[in-house]
């Protein structure tokens, strides 16, 4: 029996393998089994060469479980060792600078992993002890054995074994009993090892038998050694596409289409991503693209590997230059995964546009699935976003697509306001801002639909990019001011809207946190008698304030609506009328008196002008007092008197609450005394 010291001069390599890398201690399994595979594609790559007799006709690598003596044992048909052999690569660890390694990654352990060959050492993060027993493929080799337990101390001697090949046998230690669970090894050999290229075998197959679940005597094949990903497109059908997609997502509907990525310069890149049907949010499910090297799964955490918005895709990632690594910040650091991430940015945006070309009509059918993802890609990838300009997609109410291209075409001449500024404008409820869609529309305006959650900060960027463009909710203006064509002119003077506003303001709801501006225009007498509108500025910054969550100064305000009276509909001048008859002489007075308050206010004012306080005299001062006193005591009397009258005219307050059901905000209580305040107006 031979013993000796691992080749490596730091008694720290097991302990920082077992410290660091205890959360992510299944990785052992990928990594014992993917060697195997390793080993027995090598046997296979002499045999087609002619190097070796040795038969490679029904090679594999099985996995087997003893819970009665505590082991995995990883059993393979491979190149095998010689006792030199382990020397070299087992115990000199890659003597090639494994101590220089092993210092520049002590601050980050995860990073050892898949390097230098230390991948095997990732068995002493469960493993009381390990043993190798192996033989090599060369003429006239003999079985050895080595085995060690977890400290630099080794031994190899001499052992039975007639087949080519290795066994790794690993003693399980008590933390990690977990592991010798059938279920639980199954799991991990699903995770990181259902693709492997060699058939791995663990157990047998199953088959229901007099009322329960019994053994055949047929090995459990756990992995499709040649997936769809590595054959080439023109080899697969539409079928085989949708196959394999139910294969990595069993319980996901079918994918809208799909990219067959096949790069082999500058890097070896292979893969296969799937669209999915996005429903009308972002469904940020981060784990669905699996990133493979060389069919060895590393990671289906590709946040920072791949763009943010390619992580809504679904699919497999394979690339021999993906460095087989459970450390995430050395995979996002590394040179080749950010090459390999914008190119299949590139690759995305090609697809995307070539269907676009090949067929426009199969496209837009599937424009409100895509839109999700082709927005979040512009919204957060700037290259993404100069190539999507070639195939976004504006669609309107009549459900027309127009690219932007087209649709600026479109809308040019009737849609320019006064300042030369195109209005696109939209809706983002069809149903609920039907009235002002079609009021937009009987004007001769096209009207779009934004309605998804990312079309507030999209047509933020879309106005930043585009300084003569301005897109304008239906719903956030009366509709004579939504293209303003020419300088609005004011109908009504300040004092008359000052004198009118206590009406409807004082049958305004009180409750829900909710603002209400009332403003007067002259819409017509076919106009709707009050309508509500939302100030768009204020709107998307509460809008980006629920979606980003950090605008909270915007997104905790009260909502602001403004409440525009036609003053030319007949029934708001039935108010007025009413308003002029019901409040009588004594309103007239308290207006009279109030005028002439004023003018005596105004005056001793202009002679105030220019002079120092202590030139101004005390009589004076005191009568301005007095004057303000008073005008301010006639100015709530008048509101009193005018509130009063608003809340006690059913009509007024019908008015009102008909703008409010027409929004969808009259509900409950308020909605049942609107119905029976009808019954009572139409007696």
């Amino acid at each position: 029996m031979q013993k000796g010291k691992i080749g490596v001069s730091s008694d720290n390599l097991f302990p920082i393998i077992k410290k660091f890398l205890y959360s992510d201690h299944d990785i052992f399994l990928r990594e014992i089994v993917s060697n195997a595979v390793d080993a027995t594609q090598k046997l296979k790559t002499l045999a087609g060469r002619g190097e070796t007799s040795v038969s490679v006709e029904n090679a594999k690598v099985r996995v087997s479980l003893d819970p009665d003596k505590k082991t995995i044992t990883v059993s393979d048909t491979g190149i095998g060792m010689t006792a030199d052999e382990i020397e070299k690569y087992i115990n000199q660890i890659a003597f090639s600078g494994a101590n220089e390694f092993l210092e520049k990654y002590e601050s980050d352990a995860n990073a050892i992993i898949g390097h230098f060959g230390l991948g095997f050492y990732s068995s002493f993060m469960v493993s009381s002890k390990v043993e190798i027993v192996t033989k090599s493929y060369k003429d006239g080799a003999e079985a050895v054995k080595w085995s060690c337990d977890g400290s630099p101390e080794y031994s190899i001697e001499e052992a039975e074994r007639e087949e080519v090949g290795t066994d790794i046998i690993m003693y399980i230690n008590e933390d990690s009993s977990e592991f010798l669970e059938k279920e639980r090894l199954s799991g991990i050999l699903n995770k990181y090892c259902k693709f492997l290229p060699v058939p791995v075998v663990f157990g047998k197959e199953t088959e229901w038998k007099d009322g329960k679940q019994v053994e055949t005597d047929k090995d459990n094949q756990i992995n499709e050694t040649n997936p769809a990903w590595t054959k080439a497109p023109v080899d697969l059908k539409d079928e085989d596409y949708s196959s394999f997609y139910r294969k990595l997502y069993p319980m996901g509907d079918e994918p809208l289409f799909n990219i067959h990525l096949n790069v082999d310069y500058p890097f070896n890149l292979t893969g296969i991503l799937y669209f999915p049907k996005l429903k009308n949010s972002i469904e940020v499910q981060k784990n669905k693209i699996q990133l493979y090297s060389n069919q060895v799964f590393v990671t289906d955490s590709v946040e920072g590997i791949v763009p943010e918005f390619l992580t809504l895709l679904h699919g497999v990632i394979d690339s021999p230059d993906i460095p087989l690594n459970v450390s995430r910040s050395y995979l996002q650091s590394d040179s080749n995964v950010k090459k390999i991430s914008s190119h299949i940015t590139k690759k995305v945006a090609d697809r995307l546009h070539q269907l676009f070309k090949d067929s426009r009509a199969d496209f837009e059918k599937k424009w409100d699935d895509l839109k999700i993802f082709i927005e979040y890609g512009m919204l957060t990838d700037e290259k993404f976003a100069e190539r999507a300009m070639n195939f976004f997609l504006f669609k309107n109410t009549e459900g027309k697509y127009f690219t932007f291209e087209e649709y600026e075409k479109l809308i040019k001449d009737n849609q320019t306001n006064k300042d030369n500024n195109l209005v696109y404008l939209y809706s983002s409820n069809l149903e609920e801002q039907f009235t002002f869609v079609q009021t937009a529309k009987d004007k001769g305006y096209d009207v779009l639909i934004m309605d998804d959650v990312l079309a507030t900060p999209l047509l933020n960027k879309f106005e930043q990019q585009h300084s003569d463009k301005r897109f304008v909710r239906v719903d956030s203006d009366v509709v004579e001011n939504l293209i303003q064509k020419e300088d609005e002119k004011e109908e009504l003077s300040w004092d008359e809207k000052e004198e009118l506003s206590p009406v409807f303001q004082a049958v305004c709801p009180q409750a829900n946190g909710v603002n209400y501006i009332v403003d007067f225009k002259n819409l017509g007498e076919n106009g709707q008698p009050i309508v509500i509108t939302r100030n768009e500025f204020m709107r998307r910054m509460k809008d980006m304030g629920q979606l980003q969550g950090g605008m909270n100064f915007y997104g905790d305000l009260p909502d602001s609506l403004n409440l525009v009276v036609n003053t030319a509909h007949p029934l708001v001048q039935k108010v007025l009328d009413s308003k002029d008859k019901k409040l009588g002489k004594a309103f007239e007075t308290i207006k009279a008196d109030l005028e002439v308050k004023k003018q005596e206010l105004d005056v001793l004012e202009k002679a105030k002008e220019g002079k120092k306080d202590e030139e101004v005299p005390t009589a004076d001062k005191e009568k301005l007092e007095d004057l303000g006193k008073s005008i301010a005591d006639l100015e709530k009397q008048k509101r009193e008197k005018l509130t009063d009258f608003g809340k006690k005219n059913k009509l007024t307050k019908q008015l009102v609450d008909l703008a409010l059901l027409a929004n969808g905000m009259l509900k409950g209580e308020a909605l049942d005394q609107f119905v029976r305040r009808s019954v009572e107006l139409i007696k």
